[in-house]
């Protein structure tokens, strides 16, 4: 039984799915909602695509309590039965890719393929102290107020530049994020502790970053590729921390290729 700080129930979250196949659940990173996966959509046409709201994030309220990385964990595997969905792929970015993570390990005969995408097993102290204040920062000045500062954690400078529709999605969808829930978000990063979940992974994994990201999240992608057992690395070059959708004509073949592979 997995240990669980809160109950997060899945009554007020809604699923979102499209095409036919075998399912594909995608996972949002921290400030970010269901419809990062948009970029995702032609993968359609052979998976049944199914993305939700972590708690905090888009229409899904935020919990009254602390919760960790495991919680979310709990909540995918509560969503899966109550869904019906027997196995599927799962892929999650950041934040998701944490609970991506832990969800494999613990959960596998639910979890077909696996892709982690720009995420960590456990972030630096550095990284931690950052969180923690970040949190404080998103209750008292508002992540609105963030967003300056967060999107080239994202993106590149060329991307910045364009200004593209990727760029104006993230920064829109953080204008509007629950602080509170944003704060909660951030603190279940600054507690999670995964290095010990990644040898016990069963599932084929393709481990994906930005091959610009920060060098602690570089050095993690190369940690998980060479420490879950079937995995496989693929870098985006040019790319920060949301390297599939700065370059999704790059990613969805690796995506595609990896997912279809016999």
């Amino acid at each position: 039984m997995v240990a669980r700080m809160t109950d997060l129930p899945t009554g007020p979250i809604v699923l979102h799915a499209s095409g036919y196949g075998t399912p594909l659940v995608m996972l949002h990173g921290l400030g970010a909602d269901h419809t990062f996966w948009d970029f995702a959509a032609p993968l359609a046409d052979s998976f049944r695509l199914v993305s939700y709201d972590l708690p905090g994030h888009g229409a899904t309220p935020a919990p009254a309590e602390p919760y960790g990385v495991e919680d979310l964990s709990q909540q995918l595997a509560d969503l899966f039965r109550a869904q019906h969905i027997g196995r599927a792929h799962v892929a999650g970015i950041s934040l998701g890719g944490l609970v991506a993570q832990h969800f494999a390990a613990h959960f596998p005969a639910l979890v077909d393929r696996l892709v982690l995408i720009d995420t960590i097993p456990r972030y630096t102290a550095e990284m931690r102290a950052m969180f923690t204040a970040r949190a404080a920062a998103a209750r008292s000045r508002g992540v609105a107020a963030l967003v300056d500062d967060l999107l080239p954690i994202w993106f590149s400078e060329a991307a910045l530049r364009e200004d593209g529709p990727a760029v104006r999605q993230v920064r829109a969808t953080l204008a509007r994020s629950n602080d509170e829930g944003y704060a909660l978000a951030c603190e279940a990063l600054a507690s999670a502790d995964l290095l010990a979940e990644a040898p016990r992974i069963v599932a084929r994994t393709l481990v994906v970053w930005g091959s610009d990201d920060a060098p602690s999240f570089v050095e993690a992608a190369h940690w998980l590729a060479a420490t879950i057992p079937n995995a496989r690395p693929a870098a985006i070059p040019g790319t920060r921390h949301a390297s599939v959708l700065e370059r999704p004509d790059l990613a969805l073949p690796i995506l595609r290729e990896f997912l279809n592979a016999e």
